[in-house]
């Protein structure tokens, strides 16, 4: 199995004692977020678990701990975008911390491992085609020695997130305007020996060069991992998404990134209320287990199948 951590908050920034205890037991329980009463308990051991796509704006808590992860197949999805305080407001300095994070985290563990991505991308008075343009080289200059992709998409408009950037007043922008941007961004990419793809867009780009992505990639861990893996498509996502099966370790309303676009907080109220209780030593990422609380154990299984050899990357 593959495990996610975490599409629903940002682990490596606010919880990485948490994950690391987590890993060291070898099992996490996560409530359903449909029954918060039903907590499924998740079989952390290597011998299940066939990678772990970290999610996160802020690696920097995990880089002293990296050795920590040996025992698994891993890689990051790093979002990194040109947004100032306005839209992140919680995000540290780009230029002293992330970037140079960024930059850490792939000389520890490699550039096929760190996956770059801006987004969601919107347009308003701000943030202009040419705005986006401009700090995309700035930022493809600084990141093209330390990752082989950078993966984007376009704001998607929840109810939460439609009442948060109210006061961005974001403009709709039209089909001509995305492909145009894609068009830009494709050739500064290149220029920097980075491939660009797109999120869950239904958009098509081939002319650029540019595909659909999938973030949670099987063909990225049997690379890294050096295996075979029989996963399909997750059906719990998109149709656009060409991600494969995980579970999701994370919890909604638990991110203090803040975020105004942010899909995964419905209440900032409600995320500080969470926040108190966490006990890094949980088995649940915040507060404990009641008696009303139903706990079954997953069924976890390998999707190993066999090793590659050199024949495995002729095509």
């Amino acid at each position: 199995m593959i495990i996610s951590a975490s599409r629903r908050t940002d682990i490596p920034t606010y919880y990485s004692d948490w994950l690391f205890n987590r890993l060291k037991e070898e099992y996490v329980l996560v409530r359903n977020p449909m029954n918060i009463h039903q907590i499924g308990r998740i079989n952390l051991s290597p011998d299940v678990v066939d990678g772990i796509v970290f999610w996160t704006k802020n690696p920097v808590p995990m880089l002293n701990r990296l050795s920590e992860l040996e025992r698994y197949n891993y890689y990051f999805q790093f979002t990194l975008t040109a947004y100032d305080k306005d839209v992140e407001p919680n995000i540290p300095s780009k230029n002293n911390i992330i970037i140079p994070a960024f930059q850490q985290l792939s000389k520890s563990i490699g550039r096929e491992k760190v996956i770059w991505r801006y987004d969601p991308i919107f347009f308003n008075d701000r943030y202009t085609m040419e705005y986006h343009c401009k700090y995309f080289r700035v930022l493809a200059a600084k990141l093209g020695e330390y990752t082989e992709k950078c993966t984007v998409s376009f704001l998607d408009f929840y109810r939460n997130t439609t009442r948060n950037t109210q006061p961005l007043n974001i403009q709709s922008e039209s089909k001509e305007l995305q492909i145009e941007l894609m068009q830009r961004f494709s050739e500064i990419a290149k220029s920097y020996g980075i491939y660009i793809d797109t999120c869950s867009e239904a958009i098509e780009l081939d002319k650029f060069g540019i595909t659909h992505a999938c973030c949670i990639d099987r063909e990225r861990f049997e690379r890294i991992g050096n295996c075979k893996l029989a996963v399909g498509k997750d059906k719990n996502q998109r149709s656009e998404c060409g991600c494969v099966s995980s579970i999701d370790i994370g919890t909604y309303n638990t991110c203090k990134n803040g975020c105004l676009y942010c899909y995964a907080n419905y209440s900032y109220k409600t995320v500080k209320r969470n926040t108190q209780v966490h006990n890094p030593l949980s088995p649940l990422l915040f507060g404990e287990v009641s008696s009303e609380d139903v706990i079954k154990e997953r069924k976890m299984e390998s999707f190993k199948k066999s090793q590659l050899t050199m024949f495995d990357f002729i095509k």
